[in-house]
């Protein structure tokens, strides 16, 4: 296999050979082609090609196609399976980075599909009202940034490193460029060239450098790029204090490997179910992909009353850990990622042992770039600093023991931030305590006990729901969490304006904007029909006694400020006043088609508000307003397309006093059928 960048369009079939080798075998598995590349062109190639195209497009589309690039590289999973098993992961490993990799994707696509806007930038919350009578309004967009997002990626997640960095950055409009690490570069690189074959992204969305370093690429980028950096601290810093970064304030997202701890809460003994789920996750993130993981815990924080109990239980578990060919179904444990990476382990292994007591080694005498799980135990961890900052990257921990909550709680921040700490506790008081002491040092904090157990997805996994990153030591940055990686990757603007203006600027509905009064009923229009601002102002209706007492009986709300005068009386409201649910419904009445129309169906209700109460003799009117429309796929089972209509609803009375405020969601039919319908969804 020939590793090749791809620049502007095209392959480089000329460069400088190296050999990448397996960490199985020792033996050529690839050759990188390391050319002299244009990195000004390429830049300047994503900017002025990928971008313009991909900001034509919405976030739904784009989120689409990401979905579908998911999709087309889950069918060729297994040619990526066989390829990892030479960066030393065993099925279990490889199943973490591939099918976790694409997992990301469907789920960042799928939170966009949700939670943003479809438009071509997203419109954020509600609209902030900065005048007395409300003719000066304020409104927040995500737009997105006229640049190139350059990733630069680790070696020990070839796959899922690259594509939970790539998919964000797409679906919020910005193509990339991509430098993974030369080790495991061939499995990074056999995904991108499926990514290429695709055709789905339009020409020059992501590019790939195949490199030991990035060359000149960051002497060119400017204010409207970005760089998101995965590796080791050190690097990171370097690459964020380069001159160009500083001067022209390129957002540098960095991700560093960090000293995370899992903690053992003091209630838990050897007999009950936390114990064994401490010592599982423990033992596991020490071997699954050969400790080689940002997340591995490096710190096992123990009561000093269960030292011994924890090591000779990790003892048991460990020496049930099979080494060997990670292609072997036997194999619980592979090499590290090469021979350089087994030298380094070594030496800060070493290092460490000087300080700490080893505590476990199976000793195996394994050559290349296999090793075995290593324990180590410092029992004065309070005064040895380098637990807290030396970090072994491979299989091993150091255990610490605490004598009070408040020690776990100095010792888990005493390696000054880190990507994830994790706690095992029955007791869910000594959670609290524990939680809330070491949030502000950890980008995540997991809690486990028996009750979550078996769903738990575990310390070491970073979810795309959730955000991933952490403070100080282990970077300061942040990627992932769902829609707000996309958001990460985009720029907020702060508008000003009047309504009516900001509405036609964001292409949706902002309060006390001018609307238009619809010459058709908007629920005999099909979707496409529809245009943001227009409105149906319904016939008016008044509020009887009988229709409060109708509704309390059919309901069974027989609240006293309905249904008892002299409770009433004596209430907020001085008087028998109309449920606010009788007031929605009759609303409904009001401005409801009764024919059969393009309206499939009503989908939800949002942010509803009673603003004013309503009495027995006043006189209601609904007032519904096309806020904002989404577009949604067509599956297989659905008999034809259809989208969603946000509706803003606002009921007045006689004296034009908004009584109720809310969202209702309509399924509308489409006239059209678009390109992405053609994909099935899952």
């Amino acid at each position: 296999m020939k590793v090749r960048s791809y620049i502007k369009g095209q392959w480089i079939d000329q460069g400088d050979e190296k050999e990448l080798i397996s960490a199985v075998t020792g033996e050529p598995v690839a050759t990188m082609l390391e050319a002299d590349l244009d990195y000004k062109g390429a830049c300047e190639y994503a900017r002025q090609n990928a971008g313009p195209a991909l900001r034509k497009l919405s976030i739904h589309e784009r989120a689409f196609k990401i979905k579908f690039l998911g999709q087309y590289l889950m069918e060729r999973k297994e040619d990526y399976y066989k390829l990892s098993t030479h960066t030393g992961a065993t099925r279990q490993d490889s199943w973490i980075d591939i099918e976790g990799g694409i997992g990301s994707m469907f789920t960042l696509s799928s939170k966009s599909r949700i939670e943003l806007s479809d438009l071509p930038y997203h419109v954020e919350g509600d609209h902030e009202r900065l005048s007395r009578e409300g003719t000066f309004v304020g409104q927040h967009i995500c737009v997105p940034r006229h640049g190139v997002a350059v990733h630069i990626n680790a070696f020990n997640f070839p796959i899922w490193g690259m594509l939970e960095k790539l998919a964000p950055a797409i679906i919020s409009g910005m193509p990339a460029i991509i430098k993974p690490s030369p080790t495991g570069s061939y499995l990074a690189y056999k995904v991108f060239s499926d990514m290429i074959e695709s055709k789905l992204l339009p020409e020059g969305s992501i590019q790939f450098i195949a490199a030991n370093k990035p060359g000149d690429l960051l002497d060119h980028l400017n204010s409207q790029d970005s760089v998101a950096f995965t590796g080791s601290a050190s690097t990171g810093q370097k690459l964020k204090a380069h001159p160009n970064i500083v001067a022209n304030n390129v957002r540098f997202n960095l991700e560093a490997d960090s000293l995370n701890c899992s903690i053992l809460g003091k209630d838990v003994t050897p007999d009950m179910e936390e114990f064994d789920l401490f010592i599982r996750e423990v033992a596991n993130e020490m071997t699954v992909k050969t400790g080689q993981k940002c997340t591995a815990i490096r710190r096992t924080i123990v009561p000093q009353e269960r030292v011994d109990d924890v090591v000779e239980a990790l003892k048991a578990r460990l020496d049930k850990t099979t080494i060997g060919d990670p292609a072997e179904k036997e194999t619980r444990m592979g090499p590290l990622a090469s021979a350089l990476q087994a030298d380094r382990f070594e030496e800060q292994v070493s290092d460490l042992m000087e300080i700490t007591e080893s505590v476990y080694s199976n000793g195996k005498g394994l050559e290349g770039a296999f090793t075995d799980p290593k324990v180590l135990l410092c029992r004065q961890p309070f005064e040895v600093d380098e637990i807290h900052k030396v970090e072994a990257f491979g299989p091993m921990t150091t255990v610490m023991p605490y004598e009070s909550n408040q020690e776990a709680i100095d010792l888990a921040n005493k390696a000054d931030g880190s990507l994830v700490g994790s706690l095992f506790t029955a007791d869910d008081n000594v959670a609290r305590e524990i939680t809330l002491g070491c949030a502000p040092y950890h980008g995540r904090f997991m809690v486990v006990n028996r009750d979550c157990a078996d769903e738990s997805t575990g310390h070491g996994s970073p979810m795309p729901h959730m955000v991933h990153g952490g403070p100080g030591h282990a970077g300061g940055g942040e990627e992932l969490g769902g829609a707000r990686a996309v958001i990460h990757n985009m720029q907020r603007v702060a508008l000003q304006g009047s309504p009516t203006t900001l509405t036609n600027i964001t292409n949706q509905y902002i309060k006390g904007a001018e609307t238009r009064e619809a010459e058709t009923h908007p629920f005999q229009q099909f979707f496409e029909d529809l245009k943001v601002g227009e409105a149906r102002t319904t016939e008016t209706h008044t509020v009887t006694e009988e229709d409060i007492e109708r509704f309390a009986d059919l309901s069974g709300d027989e609240f006293y400020a309905h249904t008892d005068p002299d409770a009433a009386e004596r209430s907020l409201f001085g008087e028998i006043v109309a449920h606010g649910y009788f007031v929605l419904s009759r609303a409904a009445g009001l401005f409801v088609h009764p024919d059969e129309g393009p309206v499939i169906l009503n989908y939800g209700l949002e942010n509803l508000r009673f603003t004013q109460p309503v009495a027995p003799g006043d006189t209601i009117q609904a007032k519904l307003i096309v806020k904002r429309k989404t577009v949604r796929q067509k599956k297989a089972k659905d008999k034809f397309p259809f989208g969603i209509i946000y509706w803003d609803v606002e009921v007045s009375n006689q004296d034009n006093e908004i009584v109720a405020d809310y969202t209702i969601l309509t399924l509308i039919k489409r006239r059209e059928v678009l390109d992405m319908d053609i994909f099935e969804e899952e």
